[in-house]
């Protein structure tokens, strides 16, 4: 007996499993769309299909088909040759223009240059890399302070490896600094109260992008809802010290 099999996305996957639900009444459309991010018209869309085909339904139509838009592997060929032999030192956009004016056909710069790249025509220029801009120094002792933490052999092999937590002036650059086991919350906060007993409290603290400090995750809907960012320990606690 032969088994019809159905290749399925992620994301169709999820939706196998979402629009049951809306048929069998277990969940309202508005509910389905958000959690599909989709909206109520497109989940009745999912609903009908369901029911009319089963999960082809929830397939996309055109899996498996050619794209209309893909163009005829002749036409491919024949622009390819024509860069070959007349247009091989021209970049695609000017290429495009050429084939369009002496030669009657038109195509997008795009897929010139994807044509032109399958064949070693062109080649994909890297980006080049963002230049960044040397920050001014503050002007002024206690305007800000810079917190980093640096793991380092700094016993050169005569007894374990230690984190530096370092505190740098901006405006003086007077540095302050103690050795911890390990980079995290209590040696972040130990550090700093301790630097701010000696030195006073800094007006402002520029942290590196080490995860106690900076957050990684995407704020919450409780937090979206609130308008707050999302905190780590170390800048709640600061928060609630302060």
């Amino acid at each position: 007996m032969r088994e019809d099999i159905i290749t399925m996305s992620t994301e169709e996957i999820k939706r196998l499993k979402i629009v049951p639900k809306v048929l069998e009444r277990q969940l309202t459309q508005v509910k389905a769309g958000e959690v599909l991010g989709i909206s109520d018209r497109q989940v009745r869309r999912l609903v009908k299909r369901l029911r009319e085909q089963g999960a082809e339904g929830l397939v996309h139509r055109n899996r498996g088909r050619p794209s209309p838009h893909k163009m005829p592997k002749e036409r491919e060929d024949r622009i390819g040759v024509i860069i070959e032999e007349g247009y091989h030192d021209f970049g695609p956009t000017l290429a495009s223009e050429k084939l369009e004016e002496r030669h009657g056909i038109k195509v997008s710069r795009e897929k010139l240059r994807q044509i032109m790249i399958s064949r070693g025509i062109w080649r994909v220029r890297r980006k080049k890399k963002r230049v960044h801009q040397w920050r001014e120094r503050k002007h002024y002792y206690g305007e800000m302070i810079q917190m980093d933490g640096s793991e380092h052999d700094w016993l050169e092999g005569r007894g374990p490896e230690m984190v530096f937590m370092g505190y740098i002036d901006d405006a003086t650059g007077r540095v302050y600094g103690r050795f911890y086991d390990y980079e995290g919350v209590y040696p972040a906060m130990d550090s700093l109260e301790r630097y701010i007993r000696r030195y006073g409290l800094p007006v402002s603290l520029y942290l590196d992008k080490h995860t106690t400090y900076k957050p990684t995750r995407q704020p919450s809907t409780e937090e979206l809802l609130r308008g707050e960012d999302p905190q780590t320990h170390f800048s709640r606690e600061g928060r609630i010290q302060a």
